[in-house]
């Protein structure tokens, strides 16, 4: 039986993104992917996602601006645009939070600018505003379908292999190794098995069920989320991405709101975890009425600018952790990166190569690589 370097289990971004950086090292990488290449039942699918740095924590908004420079590496090495700055604001954030963050970004010389609800109500005519409003200028949205494709083409022609509708059924560690290029894990398919030297699994919430008895992974609950796309009024424009940090008496009042516009398809609005509990396999697509009521009450509230009466369901998929920690961690020869909570894609490139430092030894700690998760994206 044929021995890879690496196998990876899963072809979403981030399993995409390490096999390409671990190709780039010179590793051998096969990719096993449970559904076709591209599929919609997980957290990577769709045209677009957030990119933002408004965060109050500070190595939280390095490690952002660091996979910013990542991004733009990979936009040079593919030749297409995959991160569109179209500027991003909060609002709904108390003055100390707001003076939090003006203290952050001046320490650290991100572009930003504070203003009152009037100001931001003549720049931005399609919202309603209330409190003072945190814009950044280089905030915007990464192209999330463009940007897996790309990463996989890349991926490819640095000679890893995918093979999609190839489901990993269980493993089974032969040899843990003295190194990290000693282990033998073998991985049972549909197809037959395969042996690595490596594993990696970016399995979002179906990782658990793979590893466990293997990695102490902690509880990951996969949740169905659900935005809508929504019909932009005429002349209500622009429409930069935005997240309202809101205080409510129960969790979806309470929940933040986070949204951007996406050509072709109007401005997505979401409520960030408010999605019901599913098992992942068995997902029926459709919004849970009450979560979904709140979004429509809560878009004609704040929405002049848009068409309620003209709007799009969109699901997505979230892998839950209990504390919004992520979760990225090796031992022996199985490395594995889950638990994004509906916040990880703007990371893509930095978990890939956090990925390929665990993979070639190259890291230290892996608990040096835990993200703690402060923002609201989706």
């Amino acid at each position: 039986m044929e021995t890879h370097d690496v196998v990876v289990v899963g072809a979403g971004a981030m399993g995409s993104a390490a096999s390409r950086a671990l190709a780039a090292a010179g590793r051998q990488v096969v990719v096993l992917e449970k559904y076709e290449l591209g599929h919609h039942r997980g957290g990577s699918h769709g045209g677009t996602r957030l990119f933002r740095l408004a965060v109050d924590d500070e190595d939280y908004l390095l490690r952002a601006r660091q996979a910013g420079l990542l991004w733009a590496e990979l936009e040079a090495e593919s030749g297409r645009r995959l991160l569109e700055p179209t500027g991003g604001l909060d609002h709904g954030v108390d003055e100390r939070t707001v003076e939090r963050f003006r203290a952050l970004f001046s320490r650290h010389g991100v572009a930003h600018e504070v203003l009152d609800p009037a100001q931001a109500t003549e720049r931005w005519p399609g919202m309603r505003f209330e409190t003072r409003v945190l814009y950044q200028p280089g905030s915007g949205r990464l192209l999330a379908d463009r940007a897996v494709a790309a990463i996989q083409r890349l991926a490819r022609e640095r000679g890893a292999e995918f093979r999609p509708t190839c489901p990993v059924t269980s493993l089974r560690v032969l040899r843990y190794g003295g190194g990290v290029a000693d282990g033998l894990v073998e991985l049972d398919t549909p197809d037959g098995a395969v042996r690595a030297r490596q594993v990696v699994v970016t399995a979002g919430p179906w990782a658990s069920r793979l590893l466990g008895g293997h990695l102490d992974l902690p509880a990951i609950v996969a949740t169905q989320e659900q935005p809508r796309f929504f019909a932009p009024r005429e002349g209500a424009g622009p429409w930069p991405s935005f997240v309202h940090w809101r205080q409510g008496p129960d969790a979806l009042s309470a929940a933040g709101a986070y949204g951007l516009f996406e050509q072709g398809s109007g401005v997505k609005v979401g409520l960030h975890g408010t999605g019901p509990v599913v098992d992942p396999d068995r997902r029926d697509f459709t919004p849970e009425s009450r979560a979904d009521q709140a979004l429509l009450a809560y878009v004609r509230d704040w929405f002049p600018g848009l068409d309620v009466a003209a709007s799009t369901p969109i699901s997505c998929l979230y892998d839950n952790t209990a504390h919004d920690t992520f979760v990225i961690d090796r031992r022996g020869p199985i490395s594995v990166a889950t638990g994004f909570c509906g916040q990880g894609f703007k990371f893509v490139p930095l978990v890939a190569r956090y990925l390929t430092d665990l993979v070639t030894g190259e890291g230290t700690a892996p608990d040096s690589y835990a993200l703690k998760a402060h923002t609201i994206e989706a």
